[in-house]
């Protein structure tokens, strides 16, 4: 499988670089020379032996009116992201089949103790200027990005003097016009700046509707996990600014996001053997439908020159409330016959975490070594995390005490001209989680467990190449280490044995993925394009595995390989621009624990590949866009043949208009052919399970304005 998907990628690169050298010698060469804050380094990205993205302001505000997201315009416009669930729970959706780690202006928004997967909804888009995209494990920003980074940088500080800001209003309706389907939403901004002070205020409000499936029937609610249908959110934002001098910048930004289920419908239950999705009528479920709840605040010191160097500082506080709602009857975990028979006492969870932190890094050229760049940094992390069933107020999850302390150094030697730059670093994890006595829940015996502290402590590795042998041509090769830690929640909470210790029993080893890569790009001329081949190993990763009803944590050697290629390519029609993408990916892991990978990985842990494809015109006033998603078929060796994934093609389409005084008009279109497909989530797991089986969002109209001053 290796030596078939690295043939490729070498036949891919030899086509790439002939169509390089096909490029005149004296072709203009466009070179956008980005800075990517997530990799918490000022050299542009074609320094790093690194596989990055930026979606722009413009790509997101289009891709958010067509999917309503942050996490749908990721999806749309990376290959190697699996597809949305279209829900509030990002569970299952992967970069390169493994968990990415989602970050507000490098503030951690993921919380591995206890992953409710609501990562992705923390904040809403209208407050964020650009989303980074580093691809593959990697610890640059510490816990969590065993499958990359999902970066989301909020607005800047405004650069004119006075009064600027920008307002938006927009309606969402399905292509039969159902009165319980429509949306609105209502956001604004405003900013002031007067000598070395600035401010930025904010506020966005969303109401969402019901949504309809290509067939026109409702699509079905996860009253558990929760849903974004029918539900309303409400955000605020803020950022404040002092400049102390020509180089130094003090800010504090803060913002709060909460979305809220309406709990409008109940679930009429499908059947996978007609093929007949669970849908939903009216009525009100029990308990409080599953809402989430995100505050954050940040206070950060940067100087562009100090000592001829850059400094980096950020104190930061994040604190999350998710509820989860009930299935419509009581969940056989939560019974307890000392509370009430068995079969009647309802109850619901709620994920509880706080993080507060502090990042400090310092870069520059080394004394004596101009090409040679350096940097030093500490991170410092402690997050409490519990999970409570709200309506008896028990603990299902014990309050677990995460502390990390890591000091690291990466480096960067610029050779030959910069025609070669090598790059590496080392990062020191020192954790310790801390968890107090307690006793499980009645359905796992209502044992008494002994707490404890354990601790690891661990140095990751990244190491890389870079070859930049002509203008437009570069070439890299590296090696990065990402780590995670298991979902302690899980474990903790499904322990049925005896006299358990926390100290012995519970294995924090962390999740250490390395990441493999070789890359290819191009810019010359008109054409812009890129290959890469990667392999990640973790021998002791984290899967979810279904016990019963509940997913519980399971540790497998994990081994994952894929094949990425993108183009663009700007045509001789001013304005006129092509796109297209693949991502092959490959899963494998060990089931027998023999230390040797025997299963595929199934679709609760990796993507379907896929090809993507789009049409771009931007002329003047006028914008439109054009684009296709196919979601090639794919089988899961060891699994149950009923989760083989059939495969599916939506397509989306987008224009904007702006007006010269009166900002600018956008009608999005989303599965333009009104496709009836079923999520690929549902359909690769639980066969059995006609509850959990969603159908997608049929054809959707987005008609959005927007005026800046």
């Amino acid at each position: 499988m290796r030596t078939a998907l690295l043939t490729s990628t070498i036949l891919a690169a030899a086509t790439l670089a002939q169509a390089a050298a096909a490029q005149t010698a004296d072709a203009d060469r466009e070179v956008e020379e980005v800075t990517i804050t997530a990799a918490r380094t000022v050299l542009p990205a074609n320094a790093l032996p690194l596989t990055v993205d930026v979606i722009d302001a413009a790509q997101l505000q289009q891709q958010v009116t067509i999917g309503g997201s942050v996490v749908d315009a990721v999806a749309a416009l990376t290959p190697s992201f699996s597809p949305t669930r279209q829900k509030l729970s990002g569970a299952g959706e992967t970069l390169r089949g493994r968990s990415p780690l989602y970050a507000i202006n490098g503030i951690p928004q993921s919380t591995p103790l206890r992953d409710g997967s609501r990562d992705g909804f923390t904040i809403d888009p209208f407050f964020i200027d650009r989303v980074e995209v580093i691809f593959g494990s990697n610890a640059l920003q510490g816990i969590g990005g065993t499958g990359g980074i999902v970066n989301q940088v909020t607005v800047g500080a405004p650069k004119a003097e006075g009064l600027s800001g920008r307002t938006l209003l927009q309606t969402v309706a399905d292509d039969e016009g159902h009165g319980d389907g429509f949306g609105y939403k209502a956001a604004g901004l405003a900013s002031w700046r007067e000598g070395a002070f600035d401010a930025t205020v904010g506020a966005a409000y969303e109401t969402r509707g019901a949504f309809y499936d290509g067939h026109g029937n409702r699509v079905g609610f996860d009253t558990v996990q929760g849903e974004t249908q029918d539900s309303e959110s409400w955000s605020l934002f803020g950022r404040f600014g002092y400049a102390v001098s020509d180089t130094a910048r003090l800010d504090l930004i803060a913002s709060r996001f909460q979305l809220d289920g309406d709990g409008d419908y109940v679930a009429m239950i499908g059947n996978r053997g007609t093929g007949t999705p669970t849908s939903a009528i009216r009525g009100k479920p029990p308990g409080v439908p599953a809402r989430g709840r995100t505050e954050s605040a940040a206070v950060s010191y940067t100087d562009d020159d100090l000592m001829g160097g850059h400094l980096v500082t950020q104190l930061f506080w994040n604190r999350t409330r998710d509820t989860f709602g009930s299935d419509p009857t009581p969940i056989a975990t939560f019974q307890d016959a000392r509370i009430a028979p068995v079969g009647t006492l309802f109850d619901q969870s709620e994920n509880r975490s706080k993080k507060v932190g502090a990042k400090l890094s310092y870069e520059r050229a080394v004394p004596g070594l101009p090409n040679l760049t350096a940097t030093v940094g500490l991170d410092i992390l402690r997050d409490k995390t519990e999970q409570v069933l709200i309506a008896t107020d028990r603990n299902w999850v014990p309050l677990t005490d995460f502390r990390s302390i890591a000091p690291f150094v990466q480096a960067n030697l610029a050779l030959f001209d910069e025609k070669v730059r090598l790059a590496g670093g080392l990062r020191n994890e020192n954790v310790r989680i801390k968890i107090d006595d307690f006793t499980t829940l009645a359905f796992y015996g209502a044992r008494a467990v002994s707490g404890g502290s354990p601790e690891f402590s661990d140095t990751l590795v990244n190491a890389g190449v870079i070859v930049e042998p002509v203008e437009g041509v570069r070439a890299y090769a590296s090696y990065a280490e990402g780590y995670t830690v298991p979902d302690v929640g899980r474990i903790t909470r499904a322990i049925t044995r005896v006299g358990v210790d926390i100290d012995s029993f519970l294995d924090i080893s962390p999740i250490i993925s390395n990441n493999r890569e070789i890359g290819l790009e191009l810019r010359r001329g008109p054409l812009s394009a890129s290959a890469s081949y990667f392999w990640s190993t973790s021998t002791k990763g984290q899967l979810l595995v279904l016990v019963g009803t509940v997913f519980e944590v399971q540790r497998q050697r994990v081994e994952i390989e894929g094949l990425e290629l993108n183009a663009t390519l700007k045509t001789p029609i001013d304005g006129l621009t092509l796109t297209a993408g693949y991502a092959d990916l490959k899963g494998r892991t060990d089931s027998n624990g023999d230390g040797n990978v025997d299963i595929d990985l199934d679709g609760a842990n990796i993507s379907p590949d896929r090809i993507v494809g789009s049409v771009n015109y931007n002329n003047g006033p006028w914008a439109a866009r054009l684009q296709v998603q196919d979601f090639l078929s794919r089988g899961f060796d060891g699994a149950d043949p009923r989760n083989s994934f059939e495969g599916y093609t939506l397509v989306d389409a987008s224009v904007r208009y702006d007006f010269e005084r009166w900002g600018g008009v956008t009608l999005a279109v989303a599965n333009l052919f009104d496709t009836f497909y079923i999520d690929y989530n549902t359909d690769t797991q639980q066969p059995t399970n006609n509850q959990r089986f969603f159908a997608g969002r049929g054809r959707t109209f987005t008609l959005a304005w927007d005026y800046r001053f």
